[in-house]
């Protein structure tokens, strides 16, 4: 069932969006050649609870980890460990935050000090194919066309969307219906987008070939062929007219408070 959030509820999800930006934005400026994937958990579990937050995704499932850390082919959910990054390669992070009793979820992909050129414009890709995603979440459209728009924008650039895996409904859980396919799954009951859906949506995209497989650590999702892959998320609610972004950093609150 999708539930559409109320004015209240809305205001509280920009509060924990605001939070889950700023932390994201903090914690892919921390990342630096050398620097171990704990340690920008670490770090990211502080700034959460510096303004308030308590992260989502510790303890959900038995995730052991404050956010998702994926290094180069690793596409999401990668577990913090003592591996430290190093120069070319290029990071996912993943931050869910709970604030208010709400939940704000953003994803961002960064090159360590730079990468190589193709990468940097599968990233680029990517990133981009978000935008036109989420240009698609208007009143009376269909869920599938967020899809589309995502998919027309990854392939017609030669790289491959990760199908495992997909967006979906945020707001006092983590999941929520309905979920959102990176690509048109063919299904002839896509729901309509209606205002006050609020929404994650997060393209994963591989360099090479679409498929992926989980290590063994049962967490840690990889692109199967090696090669890199980027992810880019953002919570957005349905409104009227234009859809927005509540994961921002202006929706940051004034006055952190106890989540």
């Amino acid at each position: 069932m999708i539930h559409l959030k109320k004015d209240h509820e809305i205001a509280a999800m920009r509060l924990a969006g605001g939070v889950s930006s700023t932390v994201l934005r903090e914690a892919a400026a921390f990342v630096q050649p050398g620097i171990s994937t704990l340690e920008i958990d670490q770090y990211a579990g502080e700034r959460i609870s510096h303004y308030g937050g308590k992260s989502a995704f510790l303890g959900y499932r038995n995730y052991p980890c404050q956010i998702c850390i994926s290094v180069n082919e690793e596409v999401v959910h990668g577990l913090a460990s003592g591996r430290c990054v190093q120069f070319g390669d290029i990071v996912s992070l993943d931050v869910g935050v709970r604030y208010d009793g709400y939940i704000g979820d953003n994803a961002t992909t960064v090159a360590v000090g730079g990468c190589d050129p193709a990468v940097q414009r599968m990233m680029e890709v990517t990133e981009k194919s978000l935008y036109e995603g989420l240009g698609q979440a208007l009143p009376g459209n269909k869920v599938v066309d967020i899809s589309r728009a995502i998919q027309s924008c990854v392939e017609a650039n030669g790289y491959s969307i990760v199908r495992e895996f997909v967006g979906h409904g945020v707001g006092k859980k983590v999941h929520e219906d309905p979920q959102i396919a990176n690509f048109d799954d063919g299904s002839r009951r896509s729901p309509v987008l209606k205002p006050g859906m609020t929404l994650a949506i997060e393209p994963m995209v591989n360099l090479g070939q679409r498929h992926v497989e989980v290590l063994e650590d049962d967490w840690t999702v990889v692109a199967r062929d090696g090669l890199p892959s980027a992810h880019y998320e953002h919570t957005i609610l349905v409104t009227d007219g234009e859809p927005e972004i509540l994961t921002c950093p202006e929706n940051l609150p004034s006055e952190p408070r106890e989540s």
